[in-house]
């Protein structure tokens, strides 16, 4: 009897000394800010493998530390920009063994509110307007990415711009509320190329250059603006951008931002100064297409097709990145059309360039939601969609080469040598005036029923609802 209790005490012994010797510290960064969620639905995942390394949660990432690990992901690419984000993102997930769940919505605006508030927050969410993620923002219901993302290292992969768009007010401070991962070019006029060179205009420069060029078209007898801003509900917003492209080119960038938050009011001479500036063009019946009555009857998309007519009906037309999709099929870049940078107006204000883009924003903090972010960071994130095409990316260390056209890597090179780079204006005000008085007063200037300053004191209205 002695022996087999000798026995059993030694097979206790030797189990304990086994257990002892396995327990080894796992090197995993540990959250510093307060998750708004923070159910952690992978604690007990049977896949998990984590290993004994040191490193950014990227580094921890790729050598396989958050294998089997979820991140819920929650934003409004749906159809074929899901298809190519999901495509963007999959080497990734394969390395890591890291699942992104992305779930994409046409209602994103409407949904992620109800969500958040809802204590259902997604790990990630992606934000196309960051006037809606400022709300979240001073609700304190975003984390601050700069308490675990190298600033250094971001600092020399972005125009400092995008630094300063990502910085948000917190109910403590300004927080770096989210990483920039894609965006689209607004500041560019395209032409008819082919009919251009041929008629032997040449691109201009300055903004005294693009007047002349608009009057010297005018005295060959033809009208050099195409434009339209009907859009249904949304009537005005390419007049929008208009104004925000002037606005960045003559005044400071501090002073854009202080229009954009209300600080500096729409009635203030500055901001009529660049209502007077688009006014120059627009107004004048022999530089648009169907004259200055059209413009508010023409729908954007539609407005782009008289530069395609042989011989053309009009040579110039403003508009962001995504107008490509509207015009004609068969048509090829850098042979019937193409584009040059909207000119600057006041040299000291150097070269500056509107966007839009999307900024990711984390709600819940755990290791593997932070190597996900980071990675967002690079251009690694972005590279397949890029060169799908339909996208710039805005890290510096995107090569060039990916873009599929010629038209494509120029605007990636704008982007990364842009002096001040700003969102768009309209996306970042209050809702009553970006999407509301903003394009309205300005659709009601346009069309003759207001004067300038009446439309200037309606716009400013918003900010009062």
């Amino acid at each position: 009897m002695v022996k087999y209790k000798m026995m059993t005490l030694l097979l206790v012994l030797v189990l304990v000394l086994s257990a002892c010797s396995g327990n080894k510290v796992i090197n995993e960064p540990k959250p510093t800010s307060t998750p708004t969620n923070n159910v952690d639905t992978n604690k007990d995942d049977p896949k998990t493998d984590p290993v004994e390394t040191e490193g950014t949660p990227l580094e921890l990432a790729y050598q396989g530390a958050y294998k089997g690990k979820t991140v819920s992901m929650f934003g409004p690419f749906v159809d074929e920009d899901e298809v190519k984000f999901l495509d963007a993102i999959a080497e990734f997930e394969e390395t890591t063994g890291i699942d992104i769940q992305y779930e994409g919505s046409k209602e994103f605006e409407a949904t992620i509110g109800v969500r958040i508030e809802g204590g259902n927050a997604p790990d990630i969410s992606d934000f196309p307007q960051p006037g809606l993620l400022s709300t979240f923002v001073s609700q304190g219901k975003v984390i601050d990415v700069s308490t675990f993302l190298d600033v250094e290292k971001l600092k020399g992969n972005y125009n400092q711009s995008w630094l300063d768009m990502a910085s948000m007010k917190g109910p403590n401070g300004d927080i770096m509320a989210g990483v920039w991962n894609r965006s689209s070019v607004k500041s560019l006029v395209w032409y008819p190329k082919k009919q251009f060179d041929e008629a032997g205009y040449t691109v201009p420069t300055t903004w005294d250059e693009l007047l002349a060029l608009t009057e010297q078209i005018a005295a060959d007898g033809d009208t050099a603006w195409a434009i339209g801003i009907e859009s249904g509900a949304a009537t005005g917003w390419p007049a929008t951008d208009w104004i925000e492209d002037i606005m960045l080119r003559t005044t400071s960038a501090e002073n854009y931002d202080k229009w954009v938050t209300g600080e500096l009011k729409f009635t203030d001479p500055i901001v009529k100064n660049a209502f007077e500036k688009m006014s120059e063009i627009w107004l004048n019946p022999d530089y648009v297409y169907g004259g200055t009555k059209s413009i508010v009857t023409t729908s954007f998309g539609d407005s782009v097709l008289p530069m395609f007519k042989t011989p053309a009906d009009a040579w110039l037309h403003r508009q962001a990145s995504f107008i490509t999709s509207f015009f004609p099929e068969g048509v090829t870049a850098g042979v019937d059309y193409d584009w040059f940078y909207l000119p600057p107006i006041d040299p000291q204000y150097g070269s500056p360039v509107l966007v839009a883009g999307d900024i990711y924003a984390m709600h819940n903090d755990r290791p593997e939601v932070r190597a996900v972010m980071e990675f967002f960071t690079t251009g690694e994130s972005i590279k397949k969609w890029v060169q799908s095409g339909g996208v710039i990316a805005p890290m510096n260390d995107v090569s060039l080469d990916w873009y599929p056209s010629e038209a494509e890597r120029r605007m990636g090179e704008l982007v990364q040598n842009a002096s001040t780079l700003r969102f768009d204006g309209s996306d970042l005000m209050p809702g009553a005036v970006g999407a509301g008085t903003f394009w309205k007063g300005t659709t009601d200037y346009v069309s003759g029923t207001v004067t300038l300053d009446q439309a200037l004191s309606e716009i400013a209205a918003g900010y009062n609802n």
